[in-house]
Parts: C-alpha cells; sequence; structure tokens
C-alpha cells in the first residue's frame, strides 16, 4: 500500500497546483507519475533538482516514476515562460544530451526493484508519426480556443509565436496521452510553469482514451533577496562537474541565507521534519555556525558528487577561511586551487630549479619579485610570517618536488592575508 506522497510534499512546501482527487487516486494503489526534463544541454542544472526530488519522494511513497527525455519535444521548444523562440537541436546533438541527463538522474532514482524508475524518451514514439497522423488523430481533441487561453500563448501573442511552439502543448499532452496508454501513467508532475501543458494532457486523455488523470505542480523557487535562484555570477549551477565544480556546487548552497536554507533543506534533502526541526532550532541558537547551510550543503554535494568530492569541497572551503592544513592543499583539483586563489600573485619557475633546490629567501624575493628584497624575506621568516603550503617555515628552508601540489604549485603565506603562488612552467 502506497504511503501519502501529497502529504509529503505539502509539508516540504513543494505543492503549487494540485488537480482535485489526485491525493485519493494515489492512495489507492501503487500508480506510474511522470516528469519531462529538457535535454537542450548535456547536463542539468540545480533548477532540475525540484523535479527529481518530486519523483525520489514518489518513488519513496511506492509509486513507479517514470523520467520522459524530451528527444522530441527538444527539437520543438517548450514557449512556457519563454520571451522568445529558442534555437532548435538536432538529432545527434540531443541524442548525447539525453544520454548525459540519463546518467545524472540515476544518482537519484532507483531502477532496480519493485518500483523501479524508468526512462524514456519521446523520440521513440514520435520518429514514424506523420504530421497528418498527429493532426487527425490528437489535434482533432483539443480546440483551439482551449489551447489560446494557455498562459503561456497568451503572453506571447503581443510579440509572436510560430505554429512549432504553439503546437507545443499538443505534443506535451500526447506524451501523458502514450504513457497513460503503455505504462498505466496516471499523474504528470512539473513545475508551476507547466499547469497548462499538463492540464492539456489529462484533458486529451479525458477526451481521447476516455480514463482519468491528475496534475501536480511545485512552486518555481525563488530566493529571499528576490536574486535567480540556481544562478550565479558565473552563470548556472549545474550538476556536471567539468561545468560547475564541486567545491563552487558546495559553496552555493553554503553560502545560502538562512530563509534560503530552511526552505531548500525541506525541498532538497529527504531529512525528514523532526531531524530539520532539530536542525533549525540548533541553527537559531548559534547563527553564525551556519549549522542548516552546512547540513544541505553536505547532503546535496553528496548525492549529486559523492562523499570523496564534499571531502576535498569541504577542504577548499577550509583552505579559504584559514582553517586548513598542506594535507587540505593536497585534496584539491587543479581547478579548485585556481578558483580558490583567483587573483593571487603568481611566478614560474623551471622543474630543474625546484628539482635542484630552491631556497625560500629566493623563492621569495630574488627569482619572483614576491617582496622587495632578501633582507625583507629574511625578516618575515624570523618573524615567523611565512609559510610553505598552510606550514609555517625558517630561514633555512628549501623547497623541492616534495612541496608540489598537484606536481605543479606552492603556495607560499605571508601572515594571515597575503598568498602568493609558484608555478613549474612546462
Amino acid at each position: 500500500m502506497p504511503t501519502n506522497f501529497i502529504e509529503e510534499l505539502t509539508w516540504r512546501g513543494m505543492i503549487h497546483d494540485i488537480m482535485p482527487g489526485t491525493e485519493e487516486a494515489l492512495m489507492k494503489k501503487a500508480s506510474s507519475g511522470y516528469i519531462g526534463f529538457d535535454p537542450t544541454a548535456d547536463s542539468l542544472h540545480i533548477g532540475s533538482l525540484v523535479q527529481i526530488m518530486t519523483l525520489v519522494h514518489f518513488q519513496r511513497s511506492g509509486h513507479k516514476p517514470i523520467a520522459l527525455v524530451g528527444g522530441a519535444t527538444g527539437m520543438v521548444g517548450d514557449p512556457s515562460g519563454k520571451s522568445q523562440e529558442r534555437n532548435l537541436l538536432d538529432e545527434e546533438t540531443l541524442r548525447h544530451n539525453v544520454q548525459c541527463v540519463k546518467a545524472q538522474l540515476e544518482k537519484f532514482l532507483d531502477f532496480e526493484g519493485e518500483n523501479a524508475a524508468e526512462m524514456v524518451n519521446n523520440f521513440d514514439w514520435f520518429q514514424n508519426m506523420s504530421f497528418l497522423e498527429f493532426i487527425r488523430d490528437v489535434g482533432k481533441h483539443i480546440s483551439v480556443n482551449y489551447m489560446m487561453a494557455k498562459d503561456s500563448v497568451k503572453s506571447r501573442l503581443e510579440t509572436g509565436m510560430s505554429f512549432t511552439e504553439f503546437s507545443y502543448q499538443l505534443v506535451q499532452g500526447y506524451d501523458f496521452y502514450y504513457l497513460n496508454q503503455h505504462k498505466n501513467c496516471i499523474v504528470q508532475l512539473g513545475g508551476s510553469d507547466q499547469w497548462g501543458n499538463i492540464v492539456t494532457g489529462t484533458e486529451l486523455i479525458r477526451r481521447k482514451g476516455g480514463g482519468e488523470a491528475y496534475a501536480v505542480t511545485t512552486p518555481l523557487i525563488k530566493k529571499a533577496d528576490g536574486t535567480k535562484f540556481g544562478k550565479t555570477e558565473g552563470g548556472n549551477v549545474w550538476l556536471d562537474p567539468t561545468k560547475t565544480s564541486p567545491y563552487q556546487f558546495y559553496q552555493y548552497w553554503l553560502n545560502a541565507a538562512d530563509e534560503d536554507a530552511g526552505n531548500f533543506i525541506r525541498i532538497f534533502t529527504l531529512k525528514t521534519r523532526a531531524e530539520i526541526e532539530a536542525l533549525e532550532k540548533e541553527h537559531s541558537e548559534a547563527p553564525h555556525l551556519r549549522t542548516l547551510q552546512k547540513a544541505l550543503a553536505e547532503d546535496i554535494t553528496t548525492r549529486v558528487h559523492g562523499k570523496e568530492a564534499l571531502d576535498a569541497a569541504i577542504a577548499a572551503s577550509n583552505i579559504l577561511f584559514g582553517k586548513s592544513t598542506s594535507d587540505d592543499l593536497r585534496k584539491l583539483s587543479e581547478k579548485d586551487f585556481f578558483q580558490i586563489f583567483d587573483g593571487v600573485p603568481r611566478a614560474g619557475i623551471s622543474r630543474a630549479e625546484i628539482t635542484n633546490g630552491l631556497g625560500i629567501v629566493d623563492a621569495l624575493s630574488a627569482k619572483t619579485g614576491f617582496l622587495a628584497s632578501n633582507s625583507e624575506a629574511r625578516r618575515e621568516l624570523k618573524a615567523n610570517a611565512i609559510s610553505v603550503n598552510k606550514e609555517k617555515v625558517e630561514e633555512a628552508f628549501i623547497l623541492t618536488p616534495e612541496n608540489l601540489i598537484n606536481n605543479r604549485y606552492i603556495l607560499i603565506g605571508k601572515g594571515k592575508k597575503n598568498n602568493y603562488i609558484l608555478f613549474i612552467e612546462e
């Protein structure tokens, strides 16, 4: 017997609209439900996490989640929430993107077991369907008046909308109808901007198939300061570690405002209500410790990137705030190293120089110009102000290949705030 999926989403603040009868239908028996994912990039970004977590809760409630990757609809372009028509992608690019998205979804959903998740691609049922077949078998069931009443269409009437985009809601509606007929799918889930498209699907199922189908949408995530969720100065926060490093990913969640962290930890983690309320109590007693943000960042970074990547991200954060060791530095990838020390003065030396041994006084002045003179370098060393890879050194210290991070870099520090980077010129 399934548990109450709608109740779970409700206390987590994840319900925006729901069609009457949905909760009752899902409590009667285990059912299938689906969410569509946009394959116009070779990675999902954290804006998709709301929908991914919705499917995770759906599966945990005893239902079968279906993740639809829009290989066909990606060629058309959804007008919902868009001010202009999107560029359409070719079949080869879409196929590559679909494979990448599937790999990311597999980190969240269980594709084995009694209510195993399933991945479908709507290109499979659209590729052999002719235009005439579509307008005869699908188009006749939905009136133009019905389609024109949708917000996603009305908002674009003044600026113009192609027939391709206008037909999108019919294409998505047919996806729901197809899954209803072939996969016993009775509910479509999605963001609140998808309500019109989803309801078109329930209407098509009722008129063409004579069945009942339901709809649930989640709120669009808004941040307390009014800035867009999932965006930084550098652009989207992606799930792909080559687009957004685990360190950057971890920092995004760690830097959440207190108000947002309480919201995010309900939506993006599987922690229970009791666990979250305990964290909130602990956080309120000592806000400066950022208990909520740390719990959120650790949970979601581990889920997306794994425990090893989380440890490296925490090490990088410790380095950034001065609470670090040489071991922390050595955990960093080259990309993370330079993100943390962006803008730090740097100088190149040859591998032969470091192999032969380079005195710390020369490394600070004569070879690099980091400090004005050898006498200044000796003065700082006598004051115990110089460190190599976060460890204090004395005037007699010699830099060797053992000091290289990733076999190429050395971090020299002066006091708490000044850093310099030596790197091997290849």
